[in-house]
């Protein structure tokens, strides 16, 4: 009987010291999986668009260990992106995601695959119960995302979810067949369905470099990925809309009472001036919110490559034989 296999995605993005590491807890991972459960794996790594020596490193991995393999970016697209790329490529009968900062604990690995062989899920994700080592304001903003995102979406995200996970191949398929462009993977995750098995693990420090995430990009993120599955910001706006109307005419309705009984004395600059710089502000707000969603239209009907590959691990041998 053939061995099964599980491919390992790997994103990267200026992880040149912390690729080291990663392949040595990977190497040590890789045989538990064979001698207990009799299952090869595969490493592909993705690289999108490192400035520094990651693309050096992954070569020359490639060229000394068989289970690794590749991709190559012309420029940086982003995480989603390069989580795309892995899973279009993965050849395993299971596919999982992490981290090259060894955020993700490794050893989980063969707990997510002893939940997939139960028979009873496609899916074994991963969910962090502490945020030791995070920022207080960025954990903070992160847990109203959860319940916000939870109250106003039809798609729900579990606290503390994230990327690491390992995923049947017809799940791999139908993550797949969600081809759009503005993607946001965790509501992917839960949008194709597939029943899914929570594994709550503590916080880890990165073994080395620097997050790539900051506050900015987060927050940036998170608007993404509420635009991406909710509509409840338009409604929003038509709610608020609605209200300063009604608003407007109680105000008018005042001005007329007022001046038919005590006359029309000039004066009420300074609170007219507050009003209509209030007004105004909330009109761009509104229009920030429906240019939001029209940017990400535009975006997908220009229908542009989600990534584009400047060399694969299979490129690199090829020139080699020549």
């Amino acid at each position: 009987m053939e061995s099964r296999l599980i491919s390992v995605i790997v994103p990267c993005y200026n992880e040149e010291a912390a690729l080291p590491l990663f392949l040595d807890a990977l190497r040590k991972t890789s045989a538990e999986l064979y001698d207990e459960f009799s299952c090869r794996t595969e490493l592909l790594f993705v690289d999108d668009g490192s400035r520094d020596g990651t693309l050096s490193v992954l070569r020359r991995a490639a060229k000394t260990e068989r289970n690794v393999r590749y991709l190559s970016f012309s420029r940086n697209f982003g995480k989603e992106a390069a989580m795309y790329a892995g899973l279009q490529n993965a050849k395993g009968d299971y596919v999982v995601i992490m981290d090259a900062d060894l955020q993700h604990p490794p050893g989980m690995l063969r707990e997510m695959f002893a939940v997939l062989q139960s028979g009873e899920y496609d899916c074994a994700a991963a969910r962090r119960v502490s945020r030791t080592g995070e920022p207080p304001l960025r954990s903070f903003f992160s847990r109203r995302f959860y319940r916000v995102m939870n109250r106003i979406s039809d798609t729900e995200i579990v606290e503390g979810a994230c990327d690491f996970r390992m995923m049947t191949r017809r799940m791999v398929e139908a993550v797949l067949s969600l081809k759009e462009y503005n993607r946001f993977s965790k509501g992917i995750f839960s949008w194709v369905g597939f029943r899914t098995k929570w594994l709550p693990f503590e916080n880890q420090e990165r073994v080395a470099g620097e997050t790539k995430w900051s506050f900015w990009g987060l927050l940036l993120y998170a608007a993404q990925g509420i635009v991406g599955f909710s509509t409840a910001p338009l409604v929003l706006v038509a709610i608020l809309g609605i209200f300063l109307c009604v608003c407007s005419l109680l105000m008018a309705l005042y001005i007329v009472v007022k001046t038919l009984l005590f006359g029309d004395p000039v004066g009420g600059w300074p609170s007219m001036a507050c009003m209509v710089t209030f007004l105004g502000g909330m009109e761009l707000f509104c229009m920030g919110i429906l240019g939001e969603y029209l940017a990400k239209t535009y975006l997908e009907v220009k229908r542009r490559p989600i990534y584009v590959l400047s060399e694969t691990d299979e490129d690199a041998k090829k020139s080699e034989n020549f």
